[in-house]
């Protein structure tokens, strides 16, 4: 019986952020989708509790004899430590050496560490450089969510083939009618703004434009929790006199298609990104979007959303304000963003993948 295993060890990440979403909803797709006679196993270090890393219809996980350190240490050396499979999906950089007779396919998410590294620590620009190169010369294929990042990637990297674009999908459990998020005690209406808190997502900008003269008078809620760089939003908003901003670190699927449900309208104001899922997760619910001109968030966009310039305070709070003021537009938006957003699923993302998968084994 053929086997896929797939690296799953961004679901014991302190920070999960999107690529633990990725990781989570790729593996049930994957499952669902599976070939005939095919099994899916997911595959983990020797850190953390291994339930974290359960996901239903996957097997395992496979706990592998390295701490993440070591792992990272050892397949970055080398060592031939196969985690088992007729073929290994690696759903971040983090992946083996490729194996004589076995497949792998590894996914890369953004090419933020070229063209950001500001947004990273030096030594994770260090880490992902090194082992992005390393999967475009060993790996069978490489997969990527957007053309933005296909494009981008070719040019930093030698490639030994075109990479896979593969778009992600919007996680089923937000479709679905939620509870009243009475918990969360949402006011009337609000801005919603999703993802780590880190430079990199440009909620820096976001704060400095609704504390511009002209931003419409709205409270702000971010759902994510703290990443690299110390961002401290609330002293931020503080020193510039915006007086509504809120933070939410912890939210359920169920919380979060309410938090969706009632916004006014979803910012997206990231310096750079590989896909954008919160966007996309937007727009399937009829939640108007405005976004950075980050490539990869224009391409998933795709017109249907309000586009503004990078780290420009004052064209987004202009921006905010056209929102805010015109029940016509956000008409308009939120019929837009189902439209466009019917054409990501994440069963056609796990299809496309299989077929890699199995291209590699013959069948």
């Amino acid at each position: 019986m053929p086997e896929l295993v797939a690296i799953a060890e961004q679901l014991l990440a302190p920070v999960r952020g999107g690529t633990g979403r990725y990781t989570r909803e790729l593996l049930r797709a994957l499952a669902a989708t599976a070939p005939d006679g095919w099994t899916v196993t997911g595959a983990i270090s020797r850190s953390g509790d291994p339930e974290q890393a359960r996901v239903p219809g996957v097997a395992g996980p496979r706990v592998l004899p390295l701490p993440r350190r070591a792992l990272i240490a050892a397949w970055e050396r080398g060592v031939p430590l196969w985690p088992g499979g007729d073929t290994v999906h690696a759903m971040t950089p983090l992946a083996p050496p490729r194996r004589r007779g076995r497949g792998l396919v590894v996914t890369v998410h953004d090419t933020v560490p070229w063209t950001h590294p500001e947004t990273l620590t030096p030594r994770g620009v260090a880490w992902h450089r090194r082992t992005i190169t390393r999967a475009a010369g060993h790996a069978n294929a490489l997969v990527v969510p957007t053309r933005a990042v296909a494009e981008d990637l070719a040019g930093r990297v030698p490639l030994s083939s075109e990479p896979r674009v593969v778009p992600e999908g919007v996680t089923p459990a937000l479709l679905a009618e939620p509870a009243p998020a009475t918990r969360l005690d949402l006011p009337p209406e609000y801005l919603l703004a999703i993802g780590t808190i880190e430079p990199r997502k440009g909620y820096q900008h976001l704060i400095r434009a609704l504390a511009e003269p002209n931003a419409p008078d709205i409270p702000l809620l971010i759902v994510g929790r703290p990443g690299w760089g110390d961002l401290d939003l609330p002293a931020l908003a503080a020193d510039t006199g915006y007086r509504r901003l809120r933070v939410l670190t912890d939210v359920t699927d169920g919380e979060l298609s309410a938090l969706l449900r009632g916004a006014t309208a979803l910012v997206a104001p990231s310096l750079a990104e590989g896909f954008g899922l919160p966007l996309i997760e937007a727009m399937a619910l009829g939640l108007p979007v405005v976004h950075s001109d980050a490539p990869a968030l224009s391409e998933v966009a795709g017109g249907a959303g309000v586009e503004v310039p990078r780290a420009d305070p004052p064209a987004m709070a202009a921006a905010l304000r056209r929102i805010a003021d015109d029940p016509q537009r956000r008409t308009d938006l939120a019929a837009a963003g189902p439209r466009r957003a019917a054409e990501f699923t994440w069963e056609r993302a796990a299809l496309d993948i299989w077929e890699l998968h199995r291209d590699l084994v013959g069948g």
